[in-house]
């Protein structure tokens, strides 16, 4: 497994993949790479040499914003945009799609596993919360029951 600019990438794969496992490089990119270090398209990684892994990290480091400093770009985008207040920063500060899908449906993967919201639904919760906890029963108390106490523990005045 050779190790390119801090990361492992897997040996078995050919180079222009096996590239792609850098943070900042896609398929175009990795291409640019290969022909850019006059590597043989197709080479799998374990064949490269010492010579072709440096020029690899030499065209990385000069022509590209790649890995920790790529991750601290965006972080720093995200950061202003929260900053200034923009649409884009109350969105991503809220966890919600920032590019303008839909959100009453879909949307799972930046909102989170679903929240029900209002009445319980299960039988067996309803027990657990107390019985009549519906919408008349706190207003209008049972006949016969003994008023309310103002306070939790506190005994009713005579």
């Amino acid at each position: 497994m050779p190790r390119i600019m801090g990361v492992d990438i897997p040996g078995k794969k050919r180079i222009e993949i096996a590239l792609r496992y850098i943070y900042g490089i896609g398929p175009a990119r990795a291409m640019d790479i290969v022909k850019k270090a006059r590597i043989q398209v197709g080479t799998k990684a374990d064949k490269l040499t010492d010579e072709n892994i440096s020029k690899i990290t030499a065209i990385l480091q000069n022509d590209y914003t790649v890995e920790g400093d790529l991750r601290r770009m965006v972080a720093q985008d995200i950061r202003r945009l929260v900053a200034i207040g923009s649409y884009r920063g109350t969105r991503h500060r809220r966890g919600l799609p920032v590019r303008g899908q839909r959100t009453k449906t879909n949307a799972r993967t930046r909102k989170g596993k679903r929240k029900t919201v209002g009445a319980v639904r299960d039988k067996t919760e309803r027990k657990t919360t107390g019985e009549g906890s519906g919408i008349g029963a706190a207003a209008a108390p049972k006949a016969g029951a003994a008023p309310a106490a103002t306070k939790a523990g506190a005994a009713p005045k005579k």
